[in-house]
């Protein structure tokens, strides 16, 4: 097998020269060479801390089994060389400043994330940004590796026969359910409220009395709050469309907008900067609080509908299409759909508890099938107050799984088996074709792939 020069180089960098010496005396160590690839030990620690950092599960000795994921990720990224995989830099920017805000989420605030890492949110920001970019171009050469998975009914049973009956899954008891939603009426004063308080928050900005990050921090509703109000580089379609329609019309950063009104509440928004067709705003958002009488008003009307309903003089399907709120289920007959893409039953009517709005799962959680709940008050996706009832029209009991009730979900887990089997078939082909150098002492491993040590 020919070896690059780059390759030779690394590999007598890593027998000869171990430690190297950066200006400041910072000792780096090659601890891998996959290809003309190396891999680090301030690499291999910087996975570690984000991975404790994001609470993410490492299976076995972290020394092991880091080096060989990143092993594995360099094989899968010289192979989206080959096959000239590009992804385009919009669909990653859109990524980015969620991650990066989530981020820094987790650590508590910009000045802990920096000093967790060493390095400022710039760098930080960079790092994501190309680990985003390489997860995407490793799943593209994964999706053109694998191509489309389809297994006849014969297949799926045979996998399950296969499954020793001591190995089955536990399914999670699953719920199906109906939903009729009632917003209270926000008296008129409690919004003119609203707005003159931001309208107050404008004044004092714009006299240099006050800044807007700390006014948000103080006083803004939103999750952003802790950030300033920050929302990072978004793109209209991540907004909401009438906080979009004034956003990207801002071209002054010491300006402050109008009041905005959307499905959230009131907005103010300022704008910290533009990159093409994404920006970065910071808002202020305050929402109408909902008087006592008013949600009782909601429930007293909600407790006459479920009345009748019990009472069979009222229709469910009809009544959510015809009187509820929720504009997400009004016009599929009041069914929820689990739109969570990671769960086993995403796309469909079916949930786990978990997987529900926790004042709904609370109620659902005790009630029998066909029963419909008596009105309670729960914040929607929203954060909205609102009035509702609910309708448990389907439960399945936690069970070990079998093909009469979990068809689907075996049929997925036989899927994900084959798209491992190719996977794994193509890892081992491509590591013995690859040239690979482990440096001793990280060889005293039980690694997930044979043929790294040769």
């Amino acid at each position: 097998m020919k070896v690059s020069v780059k390759i030779i180089i690394l590999f007598l960098t890593l027998v000869g020269f171990q430690p190297l010496f950066s200006q400041n005396n910072v000792v780096e160590e090659i601890v891998w060479v996959v290809g003309d690839e190396a891999i680090f030990k301030s690499e291999v620690e910087e996975a570690r801390r984000e991975m404790l950092l994001n609470n993410t599960r490492i299976d076995g000795d972290p020394y092991c089994f880091i080096p060989e994921q990143i092993a594995v990720s360099k094989l899968f990224l010289h192979q989206a060389k080959l096959d000239s995989i590009d992804i385009p830099d919009a669909n990653v920017n859109r990524m980015v400043e969620y991650y990066v805000n989530e981020t820094i989420e987790r650590a508590g605030s910009v000045e802990k994330l920096e000093e967790y890492y060493g390095k400022k949110i710039r760098a930080i920001r960079e790092d994501i940004r190309t680990q985003l970019q390489e997860s995407e171009l490793v799943k593209g050469v994964q999706n053109k590796l694998i191509g489309e998975i389809t297994l006849a009914p014969s297949e799926i049973r045979k996998f399950f026969n296969d499954i020793p009956k001591d190995s089955l899954p536990f399914i999670p008891t699953a719920v199906e359910v109906q939903i009729i939603t009632l917003e209270p009426n926000i008296p008129l004063k409690e919004i003119d409220d609203v707005k003159a308080r931001l309208r107050d928050f404008t004044e004092r900005i714009n006299k240099g009395e006050t800044e807007f990050s700390t006014l948000a921090l103080l006083y803004s509703e939103d999750g952003s709050a802790v950030k300033g109000g920050e929302l990072g580089f978004m793109g209209r379609a991540m907004l909401a469309p009438e906080f979009a329609n004034v956003a990207f019309t801002l071209n002054d950063p010491a300006k402050v907008s109008n009041i905005v009104e959307t499905e959230f509440g009131y907005h103010i928004i300022q704008l910290i900067e533009r990159r093409g067709d994404q920006g970065n705003f910071r808002h202020i958002l305050l929402k109408p609080k909902v008087p006592q009488e008013e949600l009782d008003k909601a429930i007293n009307r909600l407790d006459s509908i479920q009345t009748a309903l019990v009472e069979e003089k009222l229709d469910f399907e009809e009544a959510a299409t015809y009187i509820s709120a929720d504009k997400d289920t009004r016009n599929n007959k009041g069914i929820m759909v689990n739109m969570n893409q990671e769960s086993n039953y995403a796309g469909t009517p079916r949930f786990e508890l978990n997987e529900l709005n926790q004042d709904i799962a609370r109620k659902v959680g005790e009630m029998k099938k066909d029963e419909i709940s008596k009105p309670f008050i729960m914040r929607n996706a929203k954060d909205k107050q609102v009035a509702a009832i609910v309708k448990l029209t389907n439960r399945i009991e936690g069970h070990k799984a079998n093909m009469n009730n979990d068809y689907q979900t075996i049929k997925m887990m036989a899927e994900n088996k084959k798209r491992q089997e190719i996977l794994d078939k193509w890892l081992k082909e491509k590591i013995r074709s690859t040239y690979v150098r482990i440096d001793e002492n990280w060889k005293k491993c039980d690694f997930k792939y044979e043929g790294w040590i040769r």
